[in-house]
Formats: C-alpha cells, sequence, structure tokens
C-alpha cells in the first residue's frame, strides 16, 4: 500500500508519526470503537489519520489511536466536540511549546481536569442511584418469592 505524497505526513500538530500504519478496521479493534465512529470524528475535525494509500484507504498511528483514546475516555463524561477538540489541541500544543508557552497550557489541562474530575463525581452518585434501586427491586423480588 504505497502512500501519497501529500498524505505520507502526519495532518495533526503531533509531528512525524512513529511507527506502523494500520488501517482503519484495525484501530477501531485496538481502540474499541466503530469504525463508523472512528469516521464521524473524523469529519468533525477530531482525528485525522496520518496517511492514505494510493486508493484511499485510511492509515492509522499510535499516536492517531491515542488521541482516539482521549476522544473515547471523554465522551461518557459528557464533553462537546468542541472541548474534545479544545482538550485535543492543548495537547498537541503541549508537545511543541517552548517555556514560556507552557504554564498557559498547563492551566487549560488542568481546568480539563477539574471539569473530568466533577463529571466523574456526578457520574459516582448516578451509579449509587442506580445501585440502590437495582438493591430495592432485588429486595422486592426476594421479598414475594416463595422460600423453600
Amino acid at each position: 500500500m504505497p502512500l501519497t505524497g501529500r498524505d505520507a505526513e502526519p495532518r495533526h500538530a503531533g509531528g512525524p508519526a512513529p511507527g506502523r500504519l494500520m488501517q482503519i478496521g484495525e484501530a477501531a479493534e485496538r481502540v474499541g470503537l466503530s469504525i463508523r465512529t472512528i469516521r464521524h470524528y473524523e469529519q468533525v475535525g477530531l482525528i485525522v489519520p496520518s496517511a492514505r494509500t494510493d486508493g484511499g484507504f485510511r492509515l492509522y498511528t499510535e499516536p492517531d489511536l491515542d488521541r482516539l483514546g482521549v476522544v473515547k475516555r471523554m465522551k461518557p463524561l459528557g464533553f462537546t466536540l468542541d472541548e474534545m477538540r479544545d482538550l485535543l489541541g492543548i495537547l498537541d500544543a503541549l508537545r511543541a511549546a517552548d517555556v514560556d508557552e507552557r504554564p498557559a497550557l498547563l492551566d487549560r489541562l488542568a481546568m480539563f481536569h477539574t471539569l473530568a474530575t466533577t463529571r466523574v463525581d456526578a457520574l459516582r452518585e448516578q451509579l449509587a442511584t442506580a445501585e440502590g434501586f437495582a438493591d430495592t427491586l432485588r429486595q422486592r423480588i426476594d421479598k414475594h418469592t416463595p422460600q423453600d
């Protein structure tokens, strides 16, 4: 699968893409997302394959999978596409940031950490409520089930 000249270099700010290239099916399997979801994330600008074959097949690298992993972990916490884009931009910028740029980027990253922690706490509360409801139903089943 030769790479097209214009697509042989990565298109996101992470620098050259080290390692082997994999097609979308393998990338989807490795990250635990559907092919359709990965294509959607490309359409909305969250992830861009590092390369394409002459035939147009998307090719992904480990750094691409890392980006997909970040998005996958943000989704259940209710982050919007814009927030996901922003965080990915911060992570990309941190890799190339000079000493003067780092503090502002780290402040923005800390904001995302705070948001994530708050959302995790809210999910824990929801889970506790759901577990309590399931326990109540189990108790009612047990109460109305004849004992031998």
